[in-house]
């Protein structure tokens, strides 16, 4: 734990000029708008950054495939070609698995294949509902995560969020933005900023673990299909609040129990560690200190955005092929085998004890979301209990882990989790959600 410190610096180096506060606030006006404030354009309310990628698969519809197709092909190829395939049993695991989601993505574009992989919810969800959108999100969501991250508005964030965010999550107050970038923007993209904070050396190995399975969770804008799908938008609100409060507490709790307590607080190899410091003066001069000190050491805005664009595309490369290969085997697996029924008995006792109604179709529904976020509403859409599809509706989002996309992301990243922690945690993650939410659900419906 870092010592106090006394305030702000007056050195030269952390003087600011009228240069200084304009680089500031117009690189962060940017990089918040494009992230954080929705906007209405052609009768549709997103994120600017999801405006870009709509426009951009409207007027490049026929090339989007074969763009797709490219990054997974260069994605397999990759670990081959560095070597990195070596490195660890996982990653040679996933380099293989790599070549099955090429093989599928070559199947899907062509138009070719058994009749169950051509399914709409089967690769065809996977390859245009996962793959084309993550593989347009992330590299130009690096573009404008250069003006977030890298001129000093995390830094002056973290400042003023470190009385909230290290003693509920314990987690430095600059993963505020990651909480953010989530439920505004996309888990791909709140692990984009996870995974470059981590490696600059800002959060230890169990911070970036603690942030990338507590606040990494799905969208808004999901969240408003699940709503849609379980006939629950007249609960809107409610719904997303609830979401959001039962997703945090679940993160708090989570925090401190293994695996993630467990993780060693150590820094990115090789990286300069840049641990928060406590403040003692005034905050605000501190958190300016802090963000004038991170713009003064940023490189030029046309390298920034290079740099970042590139990890974009490195991190792009490594996520598809294993979305059409690992997400498209959990989705055979819900689909064709009883396996999620049987790992829905984990959550059964937990059902009964909290009195939710079907107990046995919502376990198995909580189960499958393991293999894919949306596969729990698919199963109790439909019924008439409404606490049971609202409860169910919570845990799609407050899950956080599953395998058709946010493993994999993971698994790309620098982030020091296994493939067995992250069960492990989405077990815990379900369970405690079952525990708080219903009673909530009941209460306030």
């Amino acid at each position: 734990m870092s010592s106090p410190t006394p305030s702000p610096p007056t050195d030269p180096e952390t003087r600011s000029s009228p240069a200084d506060l304009a680089r500031f606030v117009c690189y962060s006006a940017v990089g918040i708008f494009t992230f954080f404030v929705p906007i209405t354009i052609a009768g549709k309310n997103t994120i600017p950054l999801d405006h870009i990628v709509t426009w951009l698969r409207s007027v490049a519809t026929p090339a989007l495939p074969w763009y797709a197709l490219a990054v997974v092909l260069a994605g397999t190829i990759m670990p081959f070609a560095t070597g990195r395939w070596r490195t660890s049993p996982v990653r040679t695991a996933f380099a293989f698995l790599n070549i099955l989601g090429l093989v599928v993505g070559v199947l899907l574009v062509m138009g070719a294949g058994p009749g169950w992989l051509l399914e709409k919810d089967m690769g065809p969800f996977l390859f245009n509902s996962l793959v084309i959108p993550v593989g347009l999100i992330v590299p130009i969501g690096a573009i404008f995560l250069a003006l977030l991250v890298g001129y000093g508005l995390m830094e002056f964030v973290g400042v003023l969020m470190q009385p909230v965010m290290r003693p509920l999550w314990r987690t430095p107050g600059r993963s505020a933005i990651d909480a953010v970038a989530s439920f505004v923007g996309s888990y791909s993209l709140a692990l984009l900023i996870t995974d470059r904070v981590y490696r600059d050396g800002r959060y230890t190995g169990r911070e970036a673990a603690i942030i990338a399975t507590g606040f990494s969770t799905v969208s808004a804008s999901f969240m408003v299909i699940v709503a849609k799908a379980l006939d629950i938008m007249d609960h809107w609100l409610l719904y997303f609040w609830l979401a959001l409060v039962v997703t945090f507490a679940v993160s708090a709790i989570t925090t401190r129990i293994p695996p993630l307590s467990r993780i060693p607080q150590d820094h990115y190899p090789g990286s300069t560690p840049q641990p928060e410091e406590k403040v003692t003066g005034s905050r605000f001069r501190h958190a300016w200190s802090e963000a004038l000190g991170a713009l003064h050491a940023a490189p030029p805005l046309g390298r920034n955005i290079r740099d970042n664009l590139l990890d974009g595309f490195k991190m792009a490369m490594a996520i598809l092929p294993s979305i059409l290969s690992v997400g498209l085997i959990g989705l055979a697996l819900a689909r064709f085998t009883p396996i999620f029924e049987w790992l829905g008995w984990i959550f059964r006792p937990f059902m009964w004890l909290v009195g939710l109604p079907q107990p046995e179709l919502a376990s198995t529904a909580a189960a499958t979301g393991l293999a894919e976020m949306f596969l729990p509403a698919t199963l109790v859409a439909g019924q008439s209990d409404l606490v049971l599809r609202m409860v169910i509706a919570i845990i799609c989002v407050s899950a956080i882990v599953f395998f058709s996309a946010l493993v994999p992301t993971i698994l790309a990243t620098e982030i020091p989790l296994t493939v067995w922690q992250l069960v492990v945690i989405w077990v815990e993650r379900v369970i405690l959600t079952i525990l708080i939410a219903t009673p909530i659900v009941r209460l306030l419906l």
